[in-house]
């Protein structure tokens, strides 16, 4: 298990985090802020310089993943985790791999008044001019960063940070109490476990199915998905024994709410290549038809699985789509078009 301690900075994670470690037995302090310094070590200069914020890179964010899992192997019990999420997409997608490795998220957010973040952080501020070790120059940079976070921070508050997460106001509590509440939410399921989800990553080159889906204006649907970063099509991994046409129209109604009455029509079989960490596999895409009025406003959303949801017409879908997945979807509608499925590969037409 993982108790993930969330908050703007100043909210006190890191020292409630050190205290929580004494609270809850068998309990180990995993900071991924280790894993962002790291990092300036390991990638070029080029491609640190163009990120403003370690959490955007892809890299980052899966290593995080990948040290809580295998830390949790090697020490057992709960990971305390103090770190700052304040986008949906990096949040759902760090907590969604977890998942996929069947390890569960207690979220907690520590959220005191803004005027007292601010005056957090002012005082930081003088404590680092004062201390003669890093100057005015660190002290400035320091609360510049930290002053940036601020509308972030209240623009999450605001959409969707205590939508899972347990809120503990810690503007009068000191780390130890702060700690202690914690502890006491985790103990008594106060602090419930996250229920965003994730199938387990593949271990081999997999079968997927997704279903093209579209409203009354011929727009097709694309959904977000918590568990992955980037849009996509309706759709999952076709399981052991189960055709991909009955795949695509359970994982319709699974993702979406949506009864498709028939099964739908083939329109491309893709080839994706492995690309590590990925397997790679084959790809189907079918058409699902053209839904009512009435059957779009019954889509099931925000659920666990997905974020949101549109219907987007082709040249919006190329500006939300990974390339190769554009690819697929633009050679799906022209098969729709021409009444003839196609064959690609890596997002190609061969044999046409």
């Amino acid at each position: 298990m993982i108790v993930w301690v969330n908050g703007a900075f100043g909210a006190g994670k890191s020292s409630a985090a050190t205290e929580l470690v004494d609270l809850i037995p068998n309990s180990t302090l995993f900071d991924p802020e280790v894993i962002g310094g790291g990092l300036a070590h390991l990638l070029p200069a080029k491609r640190l310089a163009a990120v403003s914020d370690y959490q955007d890179l892809a890299l980052w964010r899966r290593l995080v993943v990948d040290a809580a899992a295998a830390l949790l192997a090697e020490v057992g019990g709960v990971l305390v985790v103090p770190m700052t999420l304040l986008r949906q997409d990096y949040r759902d997608e760090i907590f969604g791999g977890l998942a996929s490795r069947r390890i569960t998220v207690r979220h907690v957010l520590l959220a005191p008044a803004e005027t007292i973040l601010r005056e957090r952080m002012a005082a930081r501020q003088t404590a680092i001019e004062q201390s003669g070790e890093a100057g005015e120059d660190l002290a400035a940079r320091v609360t510049q960063w930290s002053y940036g976070h601020i509308e972030p921070y209240r623009e999450a508050l605001a959409n969707w940070l205590t939508a899972d997460a347990y809120v503990v106001d810690t503007g009068a509590l000191t780390p130890h109490e702060t700690a202690r509440r914690i502890a006491d939410a985790v103990r008594t399921g106060a602090a419930g476990v996250s229920d965003i989800v994730q199938t387990p990553e593949p271990t081999a080159e997999t079968l997927a199915a997704g279903v093209l889906l579209f409203d009354e204006q011929d727009r097709v649907l694309l959904v977000d998905p918590t568990y992955k970063a980037g849009w996509e099509f309706p759709g999952g991994v076709v399981e052991a024994g189960e055709a991909p046409a009955r795949a695509g129209v359970r994982e319709v109604a699974e993702e979406t709410g949506i009864q498709l009455e028939c099964l739908p029509r083939l329109l491309v079989v893709d080839w994706e290549p492995p690309k590590p960490p990925g397997y790679g596999g084959m790809r189907l895409l079918f058409d699902g038809g053209r839904l009512d009025s009435g059957a779009t406003e019954r889509l099931l959303l925000p659920g666990p699985e997905l974020r949101g949801c549109r219907f987007v017409s082709e040249q919006e879908a190329a500006d939300l789509l990974p390339p190769v997945r554009y690819e697929r979807l633009r050679w799906a509608l022209r098969a729709r078009e021409q009444g003839a499925a196609l064959y690609l590969e890596a997002g190609i037409p061969l044999g046409t």
